[in-house]
C-alpha cells in the first residue's frame, strides 16, 4: 500500500521541535568553551571536556534508536524519547551556568562537565527520534525534502541559538564578562530561554505530528504485522546489534568515512574557535588561558576579561552566521542536489567549507571598526568582521552535513530497522568527535604551541579530504 504524500506544512511539523533542539545545542556549542574556560579549565584540556558530548551520542542513539523501533503506545513510536529528551536537556540548561552554586558537591568545572554530558546525551535522546520520524512520516520521494526542511529549521534554531548573548548584551544590557570562578550573566540567561524554546519546539511536533498505528506503518512500508516482542537476554541482544553492526549497507561503510572527515572538523570548530579568535583577532596572549596562570592572579584584569567577553559573544554571532547561510542553502539545497545529483552537491558542499576554515588565516587586522549590527552599535576589530565572509563556506558544508548522509543513506536502509541503524550511524558521528577530542588538545599544545588559529586551518584540510572522499560513495541515484 503507497505510503500517502504529505502537505508542507505537516512535513515542516514533523521536524519543528528540532528547532528547539538545535537553539539548545547551538547555545552549547557557542558557549561551552568559554564557560569551561571562565569556570577554570585549560586550553589544551578544553577537548577531554567536551569528550563527554560523542561518548554520550555514541552510547545513546544506539539504544535510543533500537528501543523506538520496538516502542507502540498511545503517545507513539518516536515521540516519547523526543519528548523525554527534551526534558532531561532543558534540565541540564538550566543547571550548567549555576555550577558555581553547587562548589559544595564538587568543583564547578567537573560540575560544568557532568552538565555537558547531561545536555548532550539527552539532545541525542531526542535527535535520533526526530530522524526517524521523517523516515517514518514522510514517503520515499518526499525524504530529500523532508531532511531539508529538517536542516532549515535545525539552522534557524541555532542563528537564533547562537546570537542570545550577543542579544542580551548589546540590545538588553546585561554583563557579559564573568568574575574568577563564574558565569556570564548573559550566558546564563541565554541558556534560561533556550530551556524553554526548547520544551515549547518539541511540544508543538509532539501535540501536532499523529504517528501512525502498528498495522497502518506495516502495511505502507511493506511489513508483515508486528510480533510480540520477545524477551531476549543480554548477551543475544548484544549478539544480534553486533550482527546489525557487521552487515550495515556497503554504502554506511562508505559514508563513515566522509563522516570521519567532516566531524573531525567540526568538533575542532566547536571546541577552539573562542580561544582561536580571542588570541588571533582580539590579540589576547595564550597564557589568558592557563588555568595555573589564571589561579595565581586574585583577579582578572578588566581589559583582559572585555575582551574576552567581546570575543566570546562574536562566536556566538559567527556560528549564527554560518548557522543562516546553511538555513538558506538549505532552501536550494534539493533543487540543486536534482540538478548535479546528490555526490556531487555534497563533494562540493565540504570543499567550501574545508576553504572556509583554512581562510581564517588571512583575517587578522585589529583596526577598530564601527558596526550596526543586530539593532545595536558595537566595535568590533576588522578582522572579526571579516569572518563572516569564511562563514558562508561553512554554513553550506553544515547544510549538506546535516541532510546529504541522510538523504542517501535512508533509501538503503530497511524499514523495520532505520531507527537502530540511524542509532549505528551515529558512530559516524561520534567516532571521530571521541578521536578528535583525545587528540587535538595535544596537538594543540605540542605542534601549535596552543595557538589555536593553526588547529582551525586543519580543520579545513580535514574537510576537504572528506569532500574528496565523497566521490568514493555509492548512492542509489548512481
Amino acid at each position: 500500500m503507497k505510503q500517502p504524500s504529505l502537505p508542507f506544512w505537516q512535513v515542516w511539523n514533523v521536524s519543528f521541535g528540532f528547532l528547539g533542539v538545535q537553539l539548545g545545542f547551538a547555545l552549547q556549542n557557542a558557549n561551552v568553551s568559554r564557560v569551561l574556560s571562565d569556570l577554570g579549565a585549560d586550553l589544551h584540556s578544553l577537548s577531554l571536556f567536551w569528550l563527554a558530548a560523542p561518548i554520550m551520542g555514541l552510547l545513546v542513539q544506539p539504544i535510543v534508536g533500537a528501543a523506538s523501533d520496538r516502542t507502540w503506545n498511545r503517545v507513539g513510536r518516536r515521540r516519547p524519547f523526543i519528548l523525554g529528551g527534551a526534558i532531561a536537556a532543558a534540565l541540564g540548561m538550566l543547571l550548567m551556568p549555576n555550577a558555581p552554586l553547587f562548589v559544595s558537591l564538587m568543583a564547578p568545572m567537573l560540575f560544568g562537565g557532568l552538565m555537558l554530558a547531561l545536555m548532550d546525551g539527552a539532545f541525542n535522546v531526542t535527535m535520533q527520534p526526530f530522524r526517524a520520524l521523517v523516515a517514518d512520516m514522510v514517503p520515499n520521494e518526499q525524504r530529500t525534502l523532508g531532511y531539508s526542511i529538517q536542516a532549515l529549521l535545525i539552522n534557524i534554531g541555532a542563528v537564533i541559538g547562537s546570537i542570545l548573548p550577543f542579544l542580551l548584551t548589546n540590545v538588553i544590557g546585561l554583563d557579559n564578562t564573568a568574575a574568577k570562578g563564574e558565569v556570564a550573566p548573559t550566558v546564563t540567561w541565554a541558556f534560561y530561554i533556550g530551556a524553554s524554546a526548547l520544551l515549547g519546539a518539541v511540544l508543538w511536533t509532539v501535540i501536532r505530528t499523529k504517528e501512525y498505528p502498528p498495522e497502518e506503518y506495516n502495511r505502507y512500508k511493506g511489513l508483515t504485522a508486528t510480533a510480540p516482542v520477545e524477551k531476549k537476554s543480554l548477551a543475544v541482544r548484544l549478539g544480534n546489534f553486533w550482527q546489525l553492526f557487521i552487515n550495515m549497507p556497503k554504502t554506511m561503510r562508505q559514508l563513515a568515512v566522509v563522516q570521519f572527515f567532516s566531524w573531525f572538523s567540526l568538533f575542532i570548530m566547536w571546541v577552539y574557535t573562542t580561544p582561536a579568535i580571542t588570541q588571533y583577532i582580539w590579540g589576547i596572549e595564550a597564557k589568558w588561558f592557563d588555568a595555573d596562570y589564571l589561579h595565581s592572579l586574585a583577579v582578572i584584569p578588566p581589559e583582559i576579561a572585555a575582551a574576552k567577553g567581546a570575543a566570546g559573544d562574536w562566536v556566538g554571532i559567527i556560528f549564527a552566521a554560518y548557522s543562516l547561510f546553511a538555513a538558506l542553502f538549505s532552501i536550494v539545497l534539493t533543487r540543486i542536489a536534482n540538478k548535479l545529483g546528490r555526490k556531487l552537491t555534497y563533494s562540493l558542499s565540504l570543499l567550501a567549507g574545508g576553504l572556509g576554515y583554512i581562510s581564517f588565516l588571512f583575517f587578522q587586522n585589529t583596526e577598530i571598526v564601527h558596526v550596526y549590527l543586530l539593532i545595536t552599535e558595537v566595535d568590533i576589530p576588522q578582522g572579526a568582521l571579516d569572518l563572516i565572509i569564511p562563514m558562508i563556506g561553512v554554513g553550506i558544508a553544515w547544510a549538506a552535513i546535516l541532510a546529504m548522509p541522510y538523504a542517501i543513506l535512508s533509501s538503503t536502509l530497511p524499514a523495520d530497522k532505520t531507527g537502530v541503524y540511524m542509532g549505528i550511524f551515529n558512530f559516524t558521528i561520534a567516532a571521530p568527535q571521541i578521536i578528535s577530542g583525545l587528540v587535538a588538545g595535544q596537538i594543540l599544545k605540542y605542534a601549535f604551541n596552543n595557538e589555536a588559529i593553526y588547529i582551525i586551518v586543519l580543520a579545513g584540510v580535514c574537510m576537504i579530504l572528506g569532500a574528496i572522499s565523497v566521490m568514493f560513495v555509492r548512492d542509489s541515484e548512481d
